[in-house]
């Protein structure tokens, strides 16, 4: 083995936030005996995932005949992940990154994203969409208002946010990296042709457990790493309150039951001290309900006569 290889963020420093509660580390429950004691859950390494991921970037870009890649960044985990990795598959001059805030709770997470892509020094805008979203919302036929509809205007935003991805793409020959993880994919907590469409998800195959062990392979600021996960949307909203349970349970029980093929059941009793049995329950129901945004538009079969 050669001397560690430097990361994106070891040339540039950022801002010391990390007086932030932490609400938690690379998941070792994943790496430790399940209740049974019996057997361990399988977990990526992560400077394996590193090469990895840096490899599939580079292939996608050079497959596309594209110049380079869109990052929408949001001061989070994921986001900054795929953009260091992005970085050091492509080079930092390959790399755009774009901060979209759309109302006050979105700010100070702008902001860190802001100093992130200094830190990375990729070139990067931050473009206000409030009065986007807002004209948007006001041309809307009134049936379908979005005052008060946190659910649809959250989705109008993640998307307003996508069309503005695609647009620096088109114009500059890139492609959109996508930011979602396997956690967010199999329970659908993603906006379909929002946040849920990109031409490369270089985290889709990842946990969100996986993806914190990813970012500190990576040096990635505690910070980032520290946050509470948040969509941003509503002051105080939590991943966590969205799905029912913080993302190192999600992560068990959808390793367990997706990746396995164990019943629910099976899994309840597996994660017992972690989880009750409702829990359990209510996130494979949630992985059923979603299968329409993992699988492309239905067609008819076959071509008629």
């Amino acid at each position: 083995m050669g001397d560690p290889q430097p990361t994106a963020f070891e040339s540039e420093t950022v801002p010391d936030r990390s007086a932030a509660p932490a609400s938690g580390t690379a998941d070792q429950r994943d790496r430790a005996d399940l209740a049974d004691g019996t057997e361990s859950l399988d977990t990526p390494d992560p400077a394996a995932e590193r090469e990895r991921i840096r490899a599939f970037i580079q292939d996608a870009v050079a497959d596309a005949s594209a110049d380079g890649v869109v990052v929408n960044m949001s001061g989070g985990l994921d986001s900054t992940v795929t953009a260091a990795l992005a970085v050091e598959a492509l080079g930092a001059d390959r790399v755009y990154g774009l901060i979209l805030p759309c109302n006050k709770v979105g700010a100070p997470h702008a902001r860190d994203a802001e100093a992130l892509a200094d830190a990375l020094g990729i070139d990067h805008d931050t473009v206000h969409l409030q009065p986007l979203f807002a004209q948007f919302g006001a041309v809307a036929p009134d049936r379908f208002d979005l005052h008060d509809e946190p659910i649809r205007s959250g989705n109008a935003i993640a998307r307003l946010r996508m069309a503005v991805a695609y647009l620096a793409a088109n114009a500059t020959n890139r492609l959109v990296c996508g930011t979602t993880n396997r956690s967010e994919h199999l329970l659908g907590y993603v906006t379909k042709h929002g946040d849920g469409a990109a031409d490369l998800l270089p985290l889709g195959h990842l946990y969100k457990t996986d993806v914190r062990a990813l970012a500190e392979e990576l040096d990635v600021p505690a910070f980032v790493v520290e946050k509470p996960p948040t969509a941003g949307f509503l002051p105080g909203q939590r991943d966590a309150d969205d799905l029912g349970a913080p993302y190192d349970v999600i992560d068990t029980v959808l390793r367990l039951a997706v990746d396995r093929g164990l019943d629910a059941e099976t899994v309840a009793e597996r994660v017992a001290t972690e989880a009750d049995a409702e829990t359990v329950a209510e996130l494979l129901a949630r992985h059923r309900a979603t299968a329409h945004k993992r699988a492309p538009p239905p067609m008819p079969e076959g071509r008629g006569n």
